[in-house]
């Protein structure tokens, strides 16, 4: 034992000659002569190159690990916050003087007059340490601490646990390489750049908490510029020992108390605190008076967005599968959590508010039912995605496992953007058929033959080859013969959809359905091509669909035509401040405005105004209103619309098994059959009235103005379709 304790301080007092034999030799000659023994595997040439290049180490602050910042459209309210150290760089004309003075006096007092090493505190440590036996002391300087930082920081970017064990290991091998950077680090920099880095990078509590613009706002509320003598004593004591001494933390008060006592004694005894008065109340003060905790200052991620949450998850899913942000995944993780990115999005505050409080009014949290609520709101020829409803708590931990209300799945986006398989969309599909309709040159009023039994040969098309029949009825049973394709949008009925396929074939209405933004939902079978949706019950919406692209097919039809892909990023900032490339809406004229046109007042004309099958969800102030109904048999129920300004889509029910609704109590209401106008066109029209009167959106009636070609009827037929029979819907 005693053997052992000699090695020691033989070891030991080795450092204190290295460290002085640096200071006079300027690190050259003491470091060639002790490498052999101290340096192990690190080259001598490595060692005295003055150039810190050779260490592979960038002592550049901003290119410390930042924190990256979610923004809502408005480019003000933070959403989220995503850090791997929660970190916000400042330079130093934005840290108070006290603040300063603080680290200085507690670290390394003679920080502004040595060149890296303070050989005085090497002497001090060791006859502390070892000849007065008293607690153990580093000596080092603050410049050799921010050296320590930075060699961590780095070997945690690189996912090196060896090397951040090796840069934090008590041997005098890695004191030595600490100094040999030092001394080069003060030959290249300003004290008050070092003393800049230094308060940049130190830890000042749990909860990953680093540098000292991010303590400020977390203890006090104040920016690193504002923090007054108290306050920076505080926070200059918690890196001593950041786990006991974080004032948050209720048991750590009393010693963290004692602690910034400590550094204010040290601030007079230095002669930062002029006169004894200043120093008396201080040390008087009760650390509790002084705090100001703020939890957004610590909250991470979409856990913490609160109904916002639903879209930080989509936003970050976009980031992590968009290759502009990294070849890999793994670098666009480290992206967004350690490139202190601005993240400027498309959410509408308001938007999002509406469709989160329509869902949940629709669909309690909590209803028996189970039932989920679903909401997505597009801006139309922007691809601009303002926000989602959904009638569930955002819950990314465990403990939504047990908690059906809880989920981090957003039901209202593709698999690929983290939600589900979609649902079947039913009659809400049906203006892509008249889309298709219209742009094979047909009129909205041909009576056209039809039946309760088709053959599929009938259908064929060059990606299909129809065999068998189907047969197919209206929502009562039977059909009504002849109809227009414009009465069989009216009253949703199902055998004319047929009809209109017989004559354009299927090819032409799946075509149709992606040149306006339609796609499925389900990961690997997005075609709207692939074998699981190209068949004839396409056209009465047999595919698997989420709201947000269905939203978006309808903002197609509001924007005169015009097709985008649904964005969530408006643009993305650095620390630099350069701008990053974002994914683009690729938005072009996608069917001629005259087709468009022609869809929304088909829409309008009949589906709304005429006592259509939409006729309850028309909007207040009699604002045009464009709005179709849906329901899949009796376990989806749709409701999707427009205006010029914006377009949603609302899907209610089982969001992972199909379950029926017949004879369900949903929001306190019971029916033994339920439809789409039921239940989610009221929960459409809610969120429209909301945010159109919430953001002032001034109505804009003259959109819906149909095309005269579309409207003329054949002279071989008939000029309207017989009145609907009882038993359709």
């Amino acid at each position: 034992m005693p053997k052992k304790k000699t090695l020691i301080v033989r070891r030991v007092f080795a450092l204190i000659l290295a460290y002085v034999m640096l200071c006079i030799a300027g690190g050259v000659v003491a470091s060639a002569f002790l490498a052999p023994a101290v340096l192990g595997v690190n080259s001598i040439a490595r060692a005295v190159v003055p150039s810190l290049k050779v260490e592979g180490i960038d002592f550049d602050v901003t290119s410390l690990p930042q924190k990256s910042r979610l923004f809502a459209s408005d480019g003000k309210t933070v959403i989220a916050s995503f850090y791997a150290q929660n970190r916000t760089v400042v330079p130093i004309k934005d840290i108070s003087k006290t603040m300063q003075e603080a680290a200085v006096a507690r670290e390394d007092k003679r920080f502004f007059e040595h060149s890296g090493i303070d050989v005085q505190g090497i002497m001090r440590a060791f006859v502390q340490t070892f000849i007065k036996k008293g607690d153990t002391q580093g000596g080092s300087s603050l410049t050799q601490q921010y050296v320590k930082n930075v060699l961590i920081t780095q070997a945690q970017e690189k996912g090196d646990p060896i090397g951040e064990y090796h840069a934090s290991e008590e041997t005098i091998a890695r004191k030595l390489r600490e100094m040999l950077i030092a001394v080069q680090m003060e030959k290249k920099y300003s004290k008050l750049e070092i003393l800049q880095g230094y308060l940049n990078i130190a830890q000042f509590g749990t909860n990953n908490l680093y540098g000292v613009e991010t303590a400020a706002r977390r203890y006090f509320g104040v920016s690193a510029k504002d923090l007054n003598l108290v306050q920076s004593a505080t926070i200059a004591a918690i890196t001593k020992n950041p786990a006991a001494y974080d004032p948050s933390v209720e048991s750590n008060q009393k010693e963290s108390e004692r602690q910034r006592n400590v550094v204010l004694q040290l601030m007079y005894q230095q002669g930062y605190i002029k006169d004894k008065k200043t120093y008396e109340d201080a040390v008087k003060t009760p650390l509790k008076d002084t705090l100001h905790l703020q939890d957004d200052a610590t909250n991470i991620g979409c856990q913490s967005a609160g109904d916002a949450a639903f879209f930080c998850n989509y936003v970050t899913n976009k980031i992590l599968n968009s290759a502009e942000f990294g070849k890999t995944q793994e670098a666009r993780d480290k992206l967004l959590n350690e490139g202190g990115l601005d993240i400027y999005t498309t959410m509408d505050i308001n938007a999002n508010s509406a469709a989160m409080k329509a869902a949940r009014d629709t669909v309690p949290v909590n209803d028996p039912s189970g039932f989920e609520a679903m909401i997505a709101a597009v801006r139309p020829g922007t691809g601009e995605v303002l926000g989602f409803g959904i009638n569930r708590v955002y819950d990314a931990t465990d403990a939504a496992k047990s908690n059906a209300t809880h989920t981090a799945i957003n039901y209202d986006v593709d698999q690929a953007d983290g939600g589900g398989q979609g649902y079947p969309v039913g009659s809400t599909w049906k203006p892509i058929n008249m889309v298709a309709w219209l742009l094979a040159g047909k009129s909205i009023n041909t009576p056209l033959a039809t039946s309760t039994n088709y053959s599929n040969s009938d259908f064929s098309c060059a990606r299909y080859n129809g065999v068998g029949t189907w047969p197919v009825e209206n929502s009562g049973g039977g059909t009504v013969n002849p109809e227009t394709p414009l009465h069989a949008l009216i009253y949703s009925h199902n055998t004319t959809q047929a009809a209109m396929m017989k004559q354009i074939k299927l090819c032409a209405i799946a075509d149709a359905a992606k040149t306006v933004g339609y796609h499925n939902s389900p990961e690997g079978q997005e075609d709207v091509y692939s074998s699981n949706s190209l068949n004839a019950p396409m056209v009465i919406g047999s595919v698997q669909a989420s709201p947000l692209t269905m939203a978006n097919v309808y903002a197609t039809i509001a924007a005169n035509g015009v097709e985008c892909t649904p964005i969530a990023i408006k643009k993305v900032i650095t620390i630099s401040g350069k701008s990053l490339k974002v994914p683009s809406a690729n938005c072009h004229q996608a069917i001629p405005s005259e087709v468009a046109q022609t869809v929304a007042y088909a829409m309008n004309q009949g589906v709304v105004t005429k006592n259509g099958e939409a006729a309850t969800a028309q909007l207040e102030n009699n604002r045009k209103t464009f709005a179709k109904t849906g329901t899949n048999e009796d376990k989806y129920m749709l409701t999707g619309g427009f205006v010029p300004q914006v377009a949603s889509f609302v899907a209610v029910g089982n969001a992972e098994v199909p379950e029926s609704f017949n004879g369900k109590t949903i929001n306190g209401k019971t029916l033994p059959s339920w439809y789409g106008m039921y239940i989610a066109t009221p929960a459409w029209k809610e969120f429209m009235n909301t945010y159109l009167d919430t953001a002032k959106i001034a109505q804009d009636n003259n959109y819906g103005n149909a095309a005269s070609k579309f409207l003329t009827t054949p002279s071989s037929g008939g000029s309207s379709s017989p009145s609907p029979s009882t038993n359709s819907r």
